[in-house]
């Protein structure tokens, strides 16, 4: 019986411990309710690391493509490090496209990322030259979520409650610079 409960725990200790990024069907907000940040508009680069195991790890470029849909969206288009997303069926000629929009919560912008018929919640933070996006962790709250207001009040209570968001740190795009 000690043995069961034990292997039990492990099998849910690194369930837990494997994050992957938070989506939903739902966003923020009904509908966009902030203009563009035309300063995103353009084409932004960086160089991810990937950890394969304790001796190797492999560096990959990735390049984002924000253009403008409308005065409220944004298409958005992501190329390299790809292959971490295949397993989730979103890779379309190697390269990710989908919409976004920006939404405000506890006075942190945040991109409503529509990929496939889900959500991803994204925290953006735009400095003097770069830009990053740090993806909501899937477990960033244990709540069941059936609406919009249901996904804005348990993200809103994460960000008052803890000290350090919880981001998916394999999928952080640090330090974006505008590429041509």
């Amino acid at each position: 019986m000690k043995r069961t409960l034990h292997l039990f725990s492990l099998l849910l200790v690194s369930i837990l411990l494997t994050a992957c990024p938070y989506s939903s069907p739902y966003s923020l907000d009904d509908t966009p309710q902030q203009s563009i940040d035309e300063s995103y508009l353009g084409k932004w680069a960086t160089l991810v690391t990937k950890i394969i195991d304790d001796r190797h790890s492999k560096t990959e470029p990735v390049k984002i493509i924000f253009s403008k849909k409308d005065e409220m969206e944004y298409n958005v288009a992501i190329t390299g490090y790809i292959d971490e997303f295949v397993k989730y069926r979103i890779v379309m000629d190697d390269t990710i496209k989908g919409t976004a929009f920006l939404s405000t919560a506890v006075d942190k912008k945040f991109l409503n990322i529509a990929i496939a018929g889900r959500t991803y919640l994204a925290e953006v933070k735009k400095d003097d030259g770069s830009f990053s996006i740090y993806p909501m962790s899937d477990y960033f709250t244990n709540k069941m979520i059936k609406s919009n207001t249901a996904l804005r009040n348990a993200l809103e209570f994460h960000l008052q409650t803890r000290l350090n968001p919880s981001y998916d740190e394999e999928f952080m795009l640090k330090d974006l610079k505008r590429v041509n």
